[in-house]
This record gives structure tokens, sequence and C-alpha cells, in this order.
């Protein structure tokens, strides 16, 4: 299926988020009674494995595959965390998910909680988001008063099932999954080294399922409709919805839902979506799935947005932000700005990523001030690549998949900012 649907973002706008009875009235926890009462766990698993429901994180990892192989391990207790800890720029999908339907991220964790036999999850959101951590923490508390959250949740003896809020402290880093692990444990927001992969050593060591908050959203609606229907709502190898945030010179910029295998022409440029540009310009580029995304250009736009399509076209959908750019825009000077993202969410842990960064930057800081020479455009690359294949997480290898992208397309743009060399004969 093509286009706008309102699957996960039903609920914006019908009335206050945090009326349960609102909720329910609107399919609210037919998932979690659905799973409950009519299916086995194992049939739970296979209905998100059909789903193709892939991580909307950023990774597009299949949640089935994830689920699967944490319920192969033998080890309990399991926990259930849910990573809302939106710090992308350009993202912030999460952010309308917990405000406007927090109560199907709720069901979700506890379908999960359920399947799992954890009695406890928890939801790691944003700093920033101050004010949503009160809100979301009446929706448990709602939850709980109801009899779906807690103890013997729907009545069923023995099904416990319990959320706490943890809040993040600002770093960007705490969005790796194993960083958010060593956050709530109280220890520095650093990445592990794997294996062990937290499927086997998570959370206090123990056995745990990591998703997304997006992901978690789709897990009730994937039990009320199976998962041969959610996968028809986008291709056969991308399932489902996919929420979108288009910002930066786009005409209509906001959270949007549309159905993976929609046109990326049409969401760049038709009014339903983002509208072309604010001033008028042609789009010169665009950044796609967050700072560690692929910037793509214009003659790459006629593909479906979908997870593999873009692959192929050496795009990514990551995050799921979109931040259009227009011609007034320096390739040069928007590459450094990522390359200054980088060094300061540097979590400082390696040396590749912590040193290796700051030299970029000082090339960029040449280009700029015009005192660069070709030679050290070759450099930025090598130590750019350098980094990918040496620092410890994620964060650091994606350092440069923009400048990459910027340089495969447009390297005259930066070879123009190089000092000129007058020669006389």
């Amino acid at each position: 299926m093509q286009g706008k649907i309102n699957c996960l973002l039903k609920y914006k706008g019908l009335g206050e988020p945090l009326d349960i009875d609102m909720y329910m009235a609107n399919d609210g926890y037919k998932g979690l009674k659905t799973a409950v009462d009519n299916m086995s766990k194992d049939d739970i698993l296979d209905e998100v494995d059909k789903a193709v429901l892939l991580g909307r994180g950023g990774a597009a990892y299949p949640a089935g595959r994830k689920w699967k192989q944490l319920m192969a391990i033998n080890t309990n207790p399991k926990y259930i965390v849910c990573n809302a800890d939106e710090g992308e720029p350009g993202t912030f999908k999460d952010r309308d998910l917990i405000k406007y339907c927090p109560y199907g991220i709720i069901e979700g964790m506890t379908i999960a909680g359920y399947v799992f036999d954890s009695p406890r999850g928890f939801i790691y959101i944003r700093g920033e988001y101050r004010t949503l951590q009160q809100e979301f923490q009446k929706a448990l508390d709602t939850a709980k008063a109801k009899g779906l959250l807690g103890k013997n949740i729907l009545g069923k003896e023995g099904f416990d099932f319990d959320i706490t809020i943890v809040s993040g402290a600002g770093a960007y880093v705490c969005g790796e999954n194993s960083a958010l692990l060593n956050s709530i444990e109280g220890k520095p927001g650093r990445p592990r080294v794997k294996p062990p992969h937290l499927a086997e050593v998570g959370l206090y060591s123990l056995p745990t399922l990591v998703n997304n908050v997006e992901s978690f959203s789709c897990i009730p609606v994937i039990m009320r409709m199976g998962g041969d229907a959610f996968r028809e709502m986008g291709t056969e190898t991308s399932g489902g919805t996919k929420l979108i945030t288009i910002c930066g010179h786009a005409k209509n910029k906001g959270v949007y839902e549309v159905g993976l295998g929609t046109s990326l022409k049409d969401i760049l440029y038709s009014e339903e979506y983002g509208g072309g540009t604010t001033s008028g310009m042609p789009i010169k580029f665009v950044h796609f799935g967050g700072q560690s995304g692929p910037i793509g250009f214009p003659e790459q736009f006629d593909i479906p947005y979908d997870y593999d399509s873009m692959k192929k076209a050496g795009l990514a959908i990551g995050s799921g932000a979109i931040v259009v750019m227009d011609e007034s825009v320096s390739l040069v000077e928007y590459c450094m700005k990522v390359t200054e993202f980088f060094v300061h969410e540097s979590c400082g842990k390696c040396t590749p990523c912590r040193i290796g960064t700051e030299r970029m930057l000082e090339i960029f800081r040449k280009l700029i001030d015009r005192k660069a020479v070709p030679e050290d455009i070759d450099k930025l690359k090598e130590l750019g690549d350098m980094i990918r294949l040496t620092a410890a997480c994620g964060l650091g290898q994606a350092n440069n998949v923009a400048l990459n992208n910027a340089l495969a397309h447009s390297r005259y743009e930066f070879e123009s900012c190089c000092k000129r060399i007058e020669t006389w004969n």
C-alpha cells in the first residue's frame, strides 16, 4: 500500500492523549487481549515475523528475528527496554508517539513482557523531553489503575509486568542500545564491546529485548490485524508503515506516516507531504536518516521509499529523518556541521572517534577559510574511512557517510574551497 496512512498516528487529534477510555474505544488494548486470550507465545512470535517489521530506530534489524533469538535463550528473567532516546537531529517522530499515543507504546511493551515472561520493562526517554516524561508517567499510572499494567494484568493470574521511566541526560551516544543499557545501570553511557550481544548479556547482564518506540507501537497493530495484513501496508520486504519527519527547507514540515513503498519523489515534492522548498528554489540535496545517514541528490529520488530500494540507490531510511536543503546551502559547510556534531557527541571512549573527528574538523575549517589544498580533501576522506573502520561503535563508524556521498557527487564543490596557487612563467 502506498501513500499516507493513519495507523500509528490515528490517535493524534482524536482527543485527550491520556484518556485511556478514548484509546480503548479506538482499538486500544485489543492487540494485548488478542495475544493473551487467543494466541500462544509461538503464535505471537510468528505474527511479528510475518509482519516483516524492520527495526524502526535506524538499524532495520527484523523484529521477528530479534524476538525469536531472545526466546531461544533459556536464562531468566528477561528485561524489556524501549529506546526513546531520540537524539538524532531532524528526527522527532518518537516525540509524537510519546505525546499522542502513550498507551500504544505501553501496550506494545506489555505484549513483549507477556511473551518473554518479563517482570519489568524500562523506557529510556530523552532528557530534553522532560514534560513528556511526566505525561508518560501519568499514562503508566492510569494503565496500572485499569489493571492493564502491574499485577495480574487483564485479570490473568501471574501476568505481572511493570514499566519504569529512565531519563536520558542529553548524550547522543546513548541512542546506541548498549550505551543506553549502561546508562540505565548508572554507568557512563558508553557502548559495550560485542559480542556478547544484548539478547544474551543485556541489562544487569541478563537477556534483554531493546526496541525503538515506533517498533513497540507497531506490535499491538500486528496483533489486531495479523502479520500478513500489516506487511501488506508496505512491501513484501519492508512491512507496514513508517513515520517520517520532514524538515529543513521543506515547505510542509512535520511528522507523516506513509506506507513503505510510497514514491520518494511524492514524499519530497507533493503538497500532501514535503511540498518542495519554502523558498521555491530547487532541492539541492536531502540528508536521510539523521546525521549518521547518507546524503541524496535529485537524480536519486525516482524510487520507492522502502528499505531495499533506498539501499540499492545508496540511500537509507534510518530514523526516518528527511532533512531537505535548497540551493542556497553550501555542501561543504553542511558536511562541516555534521562533523561538528560528531565531535561534540563523541563519548571519548575510543581514540579514532575522539581524535580523528577533531582532525577532520580542522581540515573543514581550512576549507571554509580557503586555506586548504586539494591534498587536504584526500586526507579528509582518508581520516573518515579510518574512523569508520576502527571506531568502537556505530557513532564513529557512521561519521563519514554523508561526507563520502558529498565527495562522490560534488567533489568540485570542495575543490572550489581550496586556496588558489598562482603560477608564474
